[in-house]
């Protein structure tokens, strides 16, 4: 007898229709200890549905929030550079559009190590962060004197927020819109914790870049759903709250950064109506739009294998630089380890000395790439390709070269170029 097919997260329809099987991976944050080498790891299915009825992207619950986001989680959002850069440039604008002061209240979802609401600490702002991993939340603390709670958030922790210390002006909630399971509880803890007069911003990787960028690597069983303005209207609807302005990011490969207030008290902006347009042109309300996606998958994934087992049999030693889930799932799905990749480096020292999940290759300090010298350097978050080849160049007499998988395996020079000009 069939299963019944799993329900939309966000509209309860059933889904019946898959965007792309990436096979059975362990979870992408799930990094081993060198002492935990010879034992096995749960594998996990990833595939993805698209619903028919609201057009979430999303894919089938496995595990709860708490396997991804604990205590000992490894992503810090302050190692990054361009990141942090991003975060102030947000912190400014958002301090001039809102009119915030020291009578202000600012909270931030997903919070991570403070790397945000530090700014806003800076500028004298009262503010708030909350997150659920333990340790991000520490560092928060202790490094950015960020106040920060431990929780998750949705309907029940809002509502204890707004009683403890009252409603926000401006709530933020950065790429986490993506890691809730349960995205309506999620979206009414906003509506509840919002002031009358207040705005919410989501910024999120748009999954109209994901699709024609084939952009497949940002799918892993932390993201439970991948978000286009189509599928989020009917949901922030629901819950009485309404999209009132977007803007366009090139941060992840292609994000938005979107603008939500109550029902009723905006008039939603022309670039709201221009987005969904545009949505709607590129075929997000049509099922051969998604179909077509899967296809581009696996001709990305058979000239990736090609290249590299082409390097491999000319004598050239490639490894990889960074460790963000995304490059595992690119790494598990293609079938690329250790005999493709000698290891890997990333300025995470909390990632430092750890093993890839899946492909068990090494996280080792970014200086090994220096004393090690390989031929290639295949480039993991290739969002972050401008940062890292800079970084890299640095390195006196560096002639090594570099591979971006995504959208299309290319090689660039030392100078990040597709040419030796």
């Amino acid at each position: 007898m069939a299963a019944n097919p799993p329900a939309c997260r966000s509209c309860g329809a059933p889904l019946t229709a898959v965007l792309i099987d990436l096979g059975m991976t362990p979870i992408s944050n799930a990094f081993v200890r060198a002492d935990q080498a010879s034992f096995s790891e749960r594998f996990y299915p990833l595939k993805s549905f698209v619903c028919d009825r609201c057009w979430l992207v999303q894919l089938e619950d496995f595990e709860t929030p708490e396997t991804h986001f604990h205590g000992e989680y490894v992503y810090f959002s302050s190692f990054s550079d361009s990141w942090l850069a991003h975060a102030r440039a947000f912190v400014e604008r958002a301090i001039a559009r809102f009119a915030l002061d020291a009578s202000s209240r600012v909270v931030e979802v997903g919070s991570n190590d403070g790397y945000l609401l530090q700014y806003f600490v800076q500028r004298g702002i009262p503010c708030l962060g909350v997150d659920p991993a333990a340790n991000c939340a520490k560092a928060a603390r202790d490094l950015r004197r960020v106040p920060t709670e431990v929780a998750f958030f949705g309907s029940k922790a809002a509502t204890r927020l707004r009683a403890e210390g009252g409603a926000a002006d401006l709530i933020i909630a950065n790429n986490v819109l993506a890691h809730v399971p349960d995205i309506n509880d999620f979206v009414a803890g906003f509506k509840i914790l919002l002031s009358e007069q207040g705005v919410a911003t989501f910024e999120f990787p748009h999954v109209l870049e994901m699709i024609r960028n084939v952009e497949f690597d940002t799918i892993y069983h932390e993201h439970y759903s991948y978000l286009s303005l189509l599928a989020l209207e009917p949901l922030f609807g629901r819950h009485g709250l309404q999209l009132t302005d977007v803007e366009r990011l090139s941060t992840h490969g292609g994000s938005l950064r979107l603008y939500v207030a109550h029902a009723g008290r905006v008039v939603a902006s022309e670039a709201i109506k221009q987005l969904k347009q545009e949505e709607i042109q590129a075929g997000l309300d049509r099922l051969a739009t998604y179909e077509a996606f899967g296809h581009r998958v696996r001709q990305l994934k058979r000239s990736l294998l090609r290249l590299l087992i082409g390097l491999i049999e000319e004598g050239k030693s490639i490894a990889a630089y960074g460790a963000p889930a995304k490059g595992n799932t690119l790494l598990n799905y293609c079938g690329i380890g250790r005999d493709f990749i000698g290891f890997t480096v990333d300025r995470n020292v909390h990632k430092q000395g750890l093993l890839l999940p899946g492909t068990r290759i090494p996280v080792l300090a970014p200086d090994e790439i220096a004393k090690r010298r390989p031929d290639y350097v295949l480039i993991l978050p290739w969002n972050l390709r401008e940062e890292i080849v800079a970084q890299i160049n640095q390195i006196p007499d560096w002639t090594g070269r570099f591979i971006i998988p995504v959208p299309e395996p290319l090689i660039l020079n030392s100078h990040g170029n597709t040419n030796d000009e």
